[in-house]
Parts: structure tokens; C-alpha cells; sequence
């Protein structure tokens, strides 16, 4: 039977050696490997087959364009079958925390890439990301298609140094973007790849505060889907080199979230003392921050205390401190406050308030449905089995109804 390295053996020889394989035998070799047929395509032998055995490609000095194919051709529905473990996360994670920066990959061929397009590709990112919530469900093609483009110029473009810092700079970002964008619709794998891509170029970059806010978002969408054992080990690697306060202020926060989710009430020390130090870097940041954690406020740290409070069994201070911090939150940052507004539906029920409680959730619904984040809507949806037992309650039909229809 063929085996993985041996199947990568045939994708590193150079194209113009490699002779095309017949149908059935592509078919063969993605049974032999344990792949469904169906992602054979036997007009484009060998690029169907993945990069690597489970989805992850290992930081190395040369990593980082392989790794944004991997994610790319995850978001052409390919790869969906693969399934990125908690171990390769958490491994992944202390590759970045014990390893050195990997140096930058001189361009010596292909077409030179000029200083103004690499602006104009900055710029318009720049202009697609700032777009009011409700916008940013409509820029998704536009960012692949950015991301695709930085790609090839990566791969075959001829580039300085500083260039090549601000294009690998850039493709972190647009990973990171796009990765959310997955989130939000619920496509786990093109999330996690597209994450994973950003941190290697944010480690060959040598951007640290980059590379730890792309595993607290590893952590994130592990915490969400309740593998808090990958989150809490993600968000402890990603700690080890975080530099700037607001940072650190964010990784705390979510390391508490995931530890207090837990559901160990001797974790209580732990998650109090990691919101006191979400605190203390909250306090500490000024306006140098870097732009994916430019937006951490008062407001995120009063929610996300809140939400740690309730899960350790503290449900009227959790309560006051996320409708606190739900009022604190700015108009802009409408997606947030569908998740807020569900976090507030949570602590009404848990204070017997179904009345309040459906207020929120209705809300959070509309909101979510609105802006175009199924995510958000699936927060809601699994408060309605706690709203069965109060259909006589105002409001709480009419959400019933809302989120049937």
C-alpha cells in the first residue's frame, strides 16, 4: 500500500517530470490513503492531493507559501473531510513558542513586484476590513481573492527583503480575516487552515504579537467548540511571546473563558487570576496596538468577565458586569453585540428571568441574521430548548416562532 511520504515524494518532483495519472489509478492511490474518491479530479493530477496528512504544514524556513495553498484549496471544498486534532493544534503552538523566526525566503525569479501595487494591495485590504459589520458579509470574495493574488506573488514573484516582509506581513492578516469570515459561517476547517497559514507568515515575518493573536484564535475556535483542554494549552504557548499589553489583556480574557467553561470550580483561582491580569494589560495598553487587537475595550473585558463568573456559579455579578459591558460596546462592533446580547439572554435564564431573557435572544437573532453570521444565530439557537418551559411568558413565543421560521 502507498504510503504519505511516499505520496509527498511524487508531489515534490519537479511538474515537468511528473507524468499524469489515469483516473483509476488517482482513484487507487486516494483509497490506498484513506481519502474519499471524490475529491479525485483527474484533470489536475497531482494538485488534488493534499500538502499534508492531516491538514497541517509544520513551520519550517519555507513554510509559509505551502501553508496558504493548503488553506486555499481548503476553501475550494477539497478538504473538508480532514479534521485538524487538539495534539497537532498544541503542537503546532509550541513550534512557535520554542522556535526561532524563520528566515525570509529570498525571490531570485519571476516578474519583479513593485512598491506601489504592494501599497495598493495594503490599502485596499485595509478599506475591505473597515466596512460597517452589516458590509463585511459581501467583501468575502474580494479577500480570497486579495489572499490568492498576495500568494502568487509570494511564490513567483521577484521581491527586496522589505517588500517581502510586508507581503508576508500582509498574508497573515488576510488569513487571519478570511479565517474569521469561515468562523462566522461555521466552516471549522477553512477556519483552522486559513489561521494556521497566518501564523506562518507571521513567524516569518518575526511578528510574535501576530503569530500569538492567530493561536488565541486557534484557542477561540477551539473554546467554541468545547475542547477546552486545546485552548487553555494553545492560549499558555501563545502567552510565552505575546509583547504588547492589549495583547496580552485578550489572551487572558480567553484563557479564563476557556478555563472557567471547564467546568472544574477548582480552576476558580486560575480564571480569577487570569482576569486580573486581563485587567492589568488592559490597563497598560495605550494606542500603539496592533490592529487585530486594536478593538479590545472595557466593554470586552466587563463581557467576557461576566461570562467567566457564570460559568464558575457567580451569576449576579456575572450578570451586572455583561450588561455592563454590552452598554459600553460602540455601534460599530455590531457582530459582538449579537454574541453580547446572547451572553445576556444566558444570565437572565439563569437568574429566572425568561421575559428578559427572550428580549435578548430575540435581539441577538435579528442582529445575526442581519449582518450574516450563522455563528451568532447558532448561539441563539441553542438557548431555545431552556425557553420550552416558559411559552406562557411574553415574548418567548414570538421567539419561538422567530427562530423557526
Amino acid at each position: 500500500m502507498a504510503t504519505w511520504h511516499q505520496a509527498q515524494r511524487g508531489i515534490s518532483r519537479p511538474r515537468r517530470q511528473r507524468r499524469a495519472a489515469g483516473l483509476a489509478a488517482q482513484i487507487y492511490i486516494a483509497e490506498a490513503l484513506g481519502w474519499p474518491t471524490d475529491i479525485v479530479r483527474a484533470d489536475d493530477w497531482p494538485n488534488w492531493l493534499p500538502l499534508a496528512a492531516d491538514g497541517e504544514v509544520p513551520l519550517g524556513p519555507h513554510s509559509s507559501v505551502p501553508a496558504l495553498r493548503e488553506a486555499l484549496r481548503t476553501a475550494m471544498d477539497r478538504r473538508t473531510f480532514f479534521t485538524i486534532s487538539g495534539a497537532t493544534l498544541s503542537a503546532l503552538a509550541a513550534d512557535w513558542a520554542a522556535g526561532p523566526t524563520s528566515a525570509l525566503a529570498q525571490a531570485r525569479d519571476g516578474n519583479p513586484i513593485g512598491d506601489d501595487f504592494v501599497a495598493f494591495l495594503e490599502n485596499t485590504t485595509q478599506q475591505l476590513v473597515s466596512h460597517a459589520t452589516e458590509q463585511r458579509q459581501h467583501t468575502a470574495t474580494l479577500l480570497d481573492a486579495h489572499l490568492s493574488t498576495v500568494t502568487e506573488l509570494l511564490e513567483h514573484g521577484r521581491y527586496t527583503p522589505a517588500l517581502g516582509l510586508r507581503l508576508h506581513t500582509l498574508a497573515a492578516s488576510l488569513s487571519q480575516t478570511v479565517a474569521w469570515h469561515r468562523f462566522d459561517l461555521g466552516r471549522h476547517t477553512h477556519a483552522s487552515q486559513n489561521w494556521i497559514a497566518g501564523l506562518h507568515h507571521a513567524h516569518a515575518a518575526g511578528d510574535h504579537d501576530m503569530g500569538a493573536g492567530l493561536l488565541g484564535d486557534l484557542a477561540y475556535q477551539a473554546t467554541w467548540r468545547n475542547d477546552h483542554t486545546t485552548a487553555a494549552n494553545i492560549l499558555n504557548y501563545a502567552l510565552t511571546r505575546a509583547q504588547n499589553p492589549a495583547a496580552g489583556c485578550l489572551l487572558q480574557l480567553r484563557l479564563a473563558r476557556t478555563l472557567a467553561a471547564q467546568g472544574d470550580r477548582s480552576e476558580r483561582r486560575a480564571v480569577l487570576d487570569a482576569l486580573a491580569a486581563a485587567e492589568k494589560h488592559l490597563n497598560d495598553a495605550g494606542a500603539d496596538r496592533p490592529a487585530w487587537c486594536a478593538w479590545v475595550s472595557e466593554a470586552d473585558l466587563a463581557v467576557d468577565s461576566g461570562q467567566a463568573l457564570l460559568d464558575l456559579g457567580d451569576i449576579g455579578r456575572a450578570h451586572r458586569l455583561i450588561t455592563e459591558g454590552e452598554g459600553l460596546l460602540p455601534p460599530a462592533r455590531n457582530k459582538t453585540r449579537g454574541v453580547f446580547l446572547a451572553y445576556r439572554a444566558v444570565s437572565y435564564l439563569d437568574l429566572k428571568e425568561p421575559e428578559s431573557a427572550a428580549a435578548a435572544a430575540t435581539e441577538s437573532l435579528l442582529l445575526a441574521r442581519r449582518i450574516g453570521a450563522p455563528r451568532c444565530v447558532q448561539l441563539v439557537e441553542d438557548l431555545l430548548p431552556r425557553f420550552q418551559h416558559y411559552q406562557d411568558v411574553q415574548g418567548v413565543t414570538e421567539l419561538l416562532q422567530l427562530a423557526a421560521a
